[in-house]
Formats: C-alpha cells, structure tokens, sequence
C-alpha cells in the first residue's frame, strides 16, 4: 500500500523541519512548497492525500489559495493552519469547507491527530461498525428466535435497518453478504409469525397491533379539528430505510415528535391498504358498505379514484364531518408545483391532506426503464435515489412552507416494497390479476409450500371478484411466474421493487409526527 503523501505550504517552511522529519518518521510522504503559486502547480501534478496550508502568507494568501485548490481539487482535505484566531477567519475558511484549523505554534500530536482524523477516519469507522455488527450478530440471531409479538417485530425490524444503514458504508463483501442472510432469516421467522397471527389480528381488532384501517383512529382522530389546519402527508410506497435516509432533512425542517411502525394489511398493494387507510375499514366492509366506490381487480378503472370521498365518509363516521378538508393526489411534477405555488389556500382549511405517488411511481419504473434499473438495482442506491428525488421534490417545499407555519404534519405510507429475487410458478385463468406478490382467482395453479395461501378471503376481510376464489401471497423475496415464457418472465421481473406479499419491508411501516420548527 503506497504512503500517504501530504504537502505542507508555508512561507516559512524552513522553520518547520522537525515536525517534517516527523511526519517522515511516522511513514508519510511529505511535500513542500513556499508559497501558493508553487502549491497550485503541484496539486494539479501530483496526487496528495491531504494538504496543511499556512493561512498567512505574502502574495496569495492562504484564503485565496484555499479556493484555488478546491477548484482544481473539491475533495481533497485541507487543514488550515494559522497564528491568528479571529473568529471571522475562521469562519470563512470554515466555510470555504477546510477539513481542520490548527493554531501556530503545532506540536506533534496535533498534526498526527489531525492527520488519522482525516485520513484514517473512514477506517476507524469502518472497523468499528464491523466488530460492532460482528457483537451484535449473536444476539440478533437469538432474538429473532424469539420474538413473539408485534412490537418486538418492529424494534427488531428497527435494529436491522440501523445496520443495513451502517454497514452500507463497508466495502468488505462479505460482511454484507453475512448481513443480507441475517435478514432474509428474520424475514422468513416474519412471515411465519404473519401466518400466525393476521386472521386473529383481523377478526379481533381490539387486540391487534395498529393496522391501515385502525391506524388513523387511534392516533390521529384526536388531534385534528380546531387550532389551524392539520397535514396528512401519505407518500405513497414508502419503506421505514427510506423514512430513516430522508429523516435527518426533515429534521432540519421539523421537530420529530413521535416515531412507530404499523402494518400495512395483506395485499400490501395501494388497491387494499390505501383505501382501507382513508376509509378506516377493512376492503370487504368498503365495497359492502360503499360499492360505487369499490373498484373489482378484474375492472380496468383507477382502483383508488375515491379515496377523498371515503376519507370524508371516516371523517362523519367520527363526528368530525363539518371540518373543511382539502385533499390532492400528486402524480404530476406540474400539479406538487401547483401546490407549493398556492399553499395559501391550506389555511383555510382544517384537514390537508397530501398523498404523493412519486415512489410508487418510481419503483414500477425500476421495472419498465432500464436506466432506474441501473440507478436503483439495490437497496443502498434505492434508497440514495429516494433521498436525492425528495431533496429536488415539491414534496419538499411544501414540507418547508408547512414547517414555516408552526404545522402540525403526520407522515405516513401505505405499504413498503420488497427487492424481489425468486420466482414462484402460479397458473391462473385468463382474467387473473398481475400483480406479482399475490394473487386472487379460482383454479389457481401452485405448491402449497411456496406460497401464503388464504381460501376464505372473507376471514380476513377481503373481497373476491368471483365465487370460490382464493388469495395466494408471496413469502419473503419470491414472486409469482407464469409457467409461459417462464424464462423470460423471470429474466425479465428479477431484482425490481414489488409489492403485496408478506415481507417486513413491505408491512412494517413508519407513522411519523412532526411539529414545524416555525
């Protein structure tokens, strides 16, 4: 491995000979140069690793070459070093992105501190996220042997997000590859505690974890009605990692007040659980109770064209139906425009409500183009492209005017998505629906152990778009293949973004609180 090269720029080079033979000593190759005309010629012919640049010099000063060099070089790390500690120098260096400020006179230790904080941070942090994961392997895997309930479930799901985040940074293979098995485990362990448990949590709801018909009840109704108007902003396909990569830029916008997860309910498809999320019901009690608004899987129409109407059903069910609701449905960039440009108006109302499809609209164009294929063809760069998209977002402007007013905001999703890897053969009737995490139909064709099969939807609320059919679900990274052109079919849907089975990522879900910062 080569030695780390640094050039150190002082006028006054010559009186800094020792702290140079010890730097040589410690093993690093060091430049000099005496003023920043000969420090720019170099930098641009040679390679450094790190620069010490004297912040008083005659001719071009040390601020002067400090632009230079991060015009020539932006990420290479500068520690500037001066006799003078007037805060204003310090703050346009500090703003001029130097990596370090030492006063004159150094001793050795600061510029070897110095030095391994810059150089040797990554590695430091690197080694220590990997014998933290390596301590906590153990005990994840006895934990997932026994966890027993709901909430357990998601403090676990909680502690293997915060790892995926932490060892995404580890370039060790291996490690990853040790981590990816860990979660696909627990997510086996999950979908048997789904297997379980989701028709009893169905059939006695008061003893059920918060579910997308239950949720908005139990912590939102309470909160809303009086004192300015209250944001719901559903951003639709949401995973819990992708909330935890925009979270800190939220966060400089909002005080987070309250964090949980909640399941999405089974399909863990915009159909069932958005609609059950704004009704408040169950699918099968929406299409008995509201059948005009109920869209059958066979039929061709948007399947959630009504979702104000049964979110304002919910509201007078609830004795809140004489509150003002403004409700829209981003799925242009023109129309978030449109209601960043008139935010105004929601102050006239009681309840806003904000359902953006952006993701949603994303991870299906993962499947269809071939440069998000590229973009996204894991979940570290899922998850960068989610973060980068809600930066450049009207999402995002809006959330600032909200946290401009002092609002009151929750923020939630409908349902997550699953990087899909194994394919499952499943033989229907022509009209048998698409989508490749569950199927419903009659004369289904599959092996009972590869898939979560329900043959009386109506024991978990769902309705059938004929007599006698059944709903079969996707087990952890599965998806459903049409036993025609099965090997295109497989080549073609492998590693994309679905959703509608039974995965962690697909129903652990975050409900968020934010109070604007004002």
């Amino acid at each position: 491995m080569d030695a780390e090269r640094i050039l150190w720029i002082d006028d006054e080079i010559e009186l800094l000979k020792p702290h140079l033979i010890f730097l040589r000593s410690k093993g690093y190759e060091v430049d000099t140069a005496t003023n920043g005309h000969d420090a720019l010629e170099r930098i641009e012919h040679h390679r450094y690793d790190l620069i010490f640049l004297d912040e008083n010099m005659p001719g071009m000063g040390g601020l002067e070459a400090l632009g230079k060099i991060k015009a020539l070089r932006a990420a290479l790390p500068v520690v500037m070093v001066t006799k003078s500690e007037e805060e204003h120098l310090m703050e346009s260096a500090i703003g001029a992105q130097i990596s370090d400020y030492l006063i004159k006179p150094v001793n050795p230790n600061q510029l070897l501190h110095s030095l391994k904080k810059n150089l040797q941070a990554r590695k430091l942090v690197d080694a220590h996220t990997e014998q933290g994961y390596q301590q906590e392997f153990r005990q994840l895997a006895m934990d997932m042997a026994q966890v027993s309930d709901f909430e357990a479930w998601t403090e676990l799901y909680r502690r293997l997000v915060r790892w995926d985040l932490e060892l995404e940074r580890l370039g060790d293979g291996a490690m990853r590859e040790i981590f990816d098995a860990q979660k696909q485990e627990a997510n086996l362990l999950f979908r048997r505690f789904i297997e379980r448990n989701y028709a009893e949590w169905i059939q006695d709801g008061a003893q059920a974890p918060d579910l997308s018909h239950t949720l908005l009840q139990r912590n939102w109704l309470p909160d809303i009605g009086g004192g300015g108007p209250r944001f719901l902003v559903v951003i639709d396909n949401m995973r819990y990692d992708q909330w935890k990569v925009i979270e800190p830029e939220i966060g400089e916008l909002f005080r987070v007040e309250s964090e949980k997860m909640y399941s999405s309910i089974l399909p863990t498809a915009t159909q069932y659980a958005r609609n059950s999320l704004f009704a408040g019901l169950m699918p099968l009690a929406i299409k008995n109770k509201y059948p005009q608004w109920w869209i059958d899987e066979q039929d061709d129409e948007s399947k959630n064209q009504f979702e104000g109407a049964l979110f304002q059903e919910w509201l007078k069910r609830n004795g809140k139906g004489e509150l003002k609701v403004a409700y829209h449905k981003v799925v242009q960039l023109a129309y978030g425009r449109k209601l960043v440009d008139n935010f105004k108006d929601f102050l006239r109302s009681d309840v806003v409500v904000i359902v953006y499809n952006f993701v949603d609209m994303l991870s299906h164009a993962k499947t269809e183009m071939e440069v998000i294929k590229e973009l996204a063809d894991n979940d570290k760069s899922y998850r960068s492209l989610t973060r980068s998209w809600f930066l450049n977002s009207p999402l995002y402007e809006l959330l600032r005017k909200m946290s401009e007013i002092g609002a009151d905001v929750a923020l939630t999703t409908d349902h997550g998505t699953i990087n899909v890897q194994e394919p499952v053969k499943v033989a229907g009737e022509r009209n048998l629906n698409s989508n490749l995490r569950y199927k419903v139909g009659r004369n289904l064709g599959y092996e009972e152990k590869d898939v979560v099969v329900f043959k009386k939807p109506e024991a978990i609320q769902l309705p059938v778009p004929m007599p006698g059919s059944h709903f079969l679900f996707a087990r952890e990274a599965d998806f459903f293949a049409y036993p025609n052109n099965y090997n295109h079919y497989v080549k073609y849907y492998r590693n994309t973004y679905q959703h509608g089975g039974i995965s962690m990522e697909e129903m652990l879900i975050p409900f968020v609180r934010l109070k604007g910062k004002g």
